[in-house]
């Protein structure tokens, strides 16, 4: 499936350090727009009814072994008739010596041929992974981003409640901050969510009265994270007298971000209660609800328990 997104080929070349055999005329403006990879063992042969050329082509020792049973003739017009086909690129794993008649249709057709001494399958795990994160569905929200205990915590609420000050405080208690104000979120596969922070605002912080901060030039590197996954959407609202808010965490709530069920809690603002101890216990809290143990279920079953053999 194609993505609405793109990379450029060439970051993909550079991360992956694949060496150049071929470069195409248009390898400096070359895009990708699929996450998988193909290895054409059975286009070499002639059969192209599923084939789809928007994939980086992977040949390995498989096919190198196909092809060296072929005549130099058969491998000419095997690679001619794949290189008709307007291929996001080719890469030639394991150390496999790359074919003269490849590197001739490659130039022929002006297309894009690569080497690497990687073998075939980590090296299509490693690009499967990165292209399915540049390729991810995405968007970008307002709130704060912090790992608290190895938890990302989504900050969100009206302008002005207090997620600037609260992350700040956190910071100061030793977690990470990864972003404030915008939020760029990533599908990571089927129900995995990836937070980071625009290129452009990346570790700053903005703090009414007193302007904008750098986060890692204050408080060091260890005060800031590049990216955390989203565990726990947190709804910061101004307290309302006579709102009936959940006392004892058995009514499980859920934020749907890019198809992912996230869980939310809403936590009222006032003035005296101290945010970052409630929102380390918030993390410490839904890491043990993740490992199986749920303390207002466990109560309200013994509560039940005593109820039925009359302990009260």
């Amino acid at each position: 499936m194609r993505s609405k997104y793109t990379v450029p080929l060439k970051t993909i070349v550079q991360e992956m350090h694949l060496e150049a055999l071929h470069l195409s005329s248009n390898y400096d403006t070359a895009l990708l727009t699929m996450a998988d990879v193909n290895r054409p063992a059975m286009q070499l042969t002639g059969f192209y009814n599923y084939f789809d050329p928007k994939r980086i082509q992977v040949i390995g020792r498989v096919e190198s072994t196909y092809l060296d049973t072929l005549s130099h003739e058969a491998r000419l017009e095997a690679f001619d008739r794949f290189m008709t086909y307007d291929i996001a690129a080719l890469v030639i794993c394991h150390g496999v010596t790359p074919f003269p008649e490849c590197l001739e249709m490659a130039e022929k057709h002006d297309r894009n041929v690569f080497y690497t001494k990687q073998d075939t399958s980590d090296f299509q795990a490693r690009v499967i992974f990165l292209l399915h994160n540049y390729l991810a569905p995405r968007l970008t929200t307002h709130g704060v981003l912090v790992d608290v205990y190895g938890e990302g915590l989504l900050l969100m609420g009206d302008s002005g409640i207090g997620k600037s000050e609260t992350a700040l405080e956190l910071i100061k208690r030793g977690h990470r901050l990864v972003a404030d104000d915008a939020v760029e979120i990533k599908l990571i596969g089927e129900d995995s969510l990836l937070g980071t922070a625009p290129e452009i605002i990346r570790y700053y912080m903005e703090l009414r009265g007193i302007g904008v901060i750098n986060v890692r030039h204050i408080y060091g590197v260890g005060a800031v994270k590049p990216s955390a996954s989203i565990d726990l959407v947190v709804k910061m609202e101004n307290w309302v007298d006579g709102k009936a808010y959940d006392r004892l965490g058995l009514v499980s709530e859920t934020e749907d971000i890019l198809g992912v069920k996230v869980p939310l809690v809403t936590i009222p603002v006032t003035p005296g209660r101290n945010l970052a101890v409630i929102l380390e216990l918030a993390a410490m809290n839904n890491r043990q609800k993740k490992m199986g143990y749920n303390a207002a279920e466990m109560l309200a079953a013994e509560h039940d328990y005593a109820i039925d053999n009359n302990m009260f």
